[in-house]
C-alpha cells in the first residue's frame, strides 16, 4: 500500500556525478533501479533533473558570462542526463519519455503536458529536460510547475551530500539541526536555500508537498511512497 499515486522526483545533476563532473553510469544505474521498484508498486512517476553536473548557468553568469547563453547551455546539459537516465531505465524493464522544453526532435517528444499525463496513464515513467526552456528559471521551480501540471500529490527532492533541511549547513557547522517538517512561510523567512524561492512559493500557493531526502540513502524513494517519514517535508501547514 503506497501513500502517493503519482509522485515528482526531482534529481539535481550532482547526483548524477555522484558529487562529480560528468555522468557515473554505477549512480545513475543505483537511482534507476530505485524508481523501477517505485514504478512496480504501480505509483506513477515523473522527473525533473537538474544539469549541475555539466554547467551552471549562475556560475559561469559570476565569471562574465552573458546569463541567459549560460542558462541555455546548463538547459542541454539536462538533456543529457534525462538520456542517461532513460537508457538505465529502459534496461530495468520501465517504458519511458523524455520530453524537453526545447525542441529537439531526434531524441525526445516536446513538453506537451497532456501528452505527459496521457503517459502516466499508461504506467511510463515520464522525465522532463530542459529546464523551463527559458532562462532564469531554475530547475527547482521546472519541477514544482511540471508537478502541478501532471496532477502530481508531492515533489521528492534528492540532494546529494545531505539528507534534509538543516538549519546551517550540516557539512560547514557541527551545531547544525535538522528539521523534521517546515511550513513554507517558514522555510522563506529562514532563507533556506535547498530550493530557491519562487519554488517554494508556487508549492505554498497550490498547496503542494515538498520532502527533501539524500540522495545517498538507498531505498529512500520506495520508503517515502510507502508512508515512511524521511528526510524534511515541507508543507503549507508544516
Amino acid at each position: 500500500m503506497t501513500t502517493y499515486n503519482r509522485v515528482l522526483i526531482k534529481l539535481s545533476g550532482e547526483v548524477f556525478g555522484g558529487g562529480k563532473i560528468g555522468v557515473d553510469p554505477d549512480v545513475v544505474a543505483k537511482v534507476a533501479r530505485e524508481i523501477a521498484a517505485v514504478v512496480r508498486e504501480g505509483v506513477g512517476v515523473a522527473i525533473v533533473v537538474g544539469g549541475g553536473n555539466f554547467f551552471r548557468g549562475a556560475e559561469m553568469q559570476q565569471r562574465g558570462m552573458d546569463r541567459a547563453r549560460a542558462d541555455y547551455m546548463g538547459m542541454l546539459g539536462t538533456v543529457m542526463n534525462c538520456l542517461a537516465l532513460q537508457d538505465f531505465l529502459e534496461k530495468e524493464g520501465i517504458e519511458t519519455r523524455v520530453q524537453t522544453a526545447i525542441t529537439m526532435g531526434q531524441v525526445a517528444e516536446p513538453y506537451i503536458p497532456r501528452r505527459a499525463m496521457r503517459h502516466l496513464e499508461k504506467g511510463r515513467v515520464v522525465i522532463f529536460g530542459a529546464g523551463a526552456g527559458m532562462p532564469f528559471f531554475s530547475t527547482d521551480t521546472v519541477a514544482a510547475q511540471r508537478a502541478l501540471e501532471t496532477r502530481c500529490e508531492v515533489v521528492l527532492m534528492a540532494k546529494q551530500g545531505v539528507d534534509g533541511i538543516y538549519s546551517a549547513d550540516p557539512n560547514k557547522d557541527p551545531l547544525a539541526t535538522k528539521y523534521d517538517t517546515l511550513t513554507f512561510s517558514e522555510a522563506l523567512q529562514q532563507g533556506i536555500k535547498i530550493a530557491d524561492a519562487t519554488a517554494f512559493a508556487l508549492c505554498m500557493e497550490n498547496n503542494l508537498p515538498l520532502i527533501v531526502f539524500g540522495a545517498e540513502d538507498e531505498g529512500a524513494i520506495l520508503r517515502i511512497v510507502r508512508g515512511e517519514k524521511i528526510g524534511t517535508r515541507v508543507s503549507r501547514d508544516g
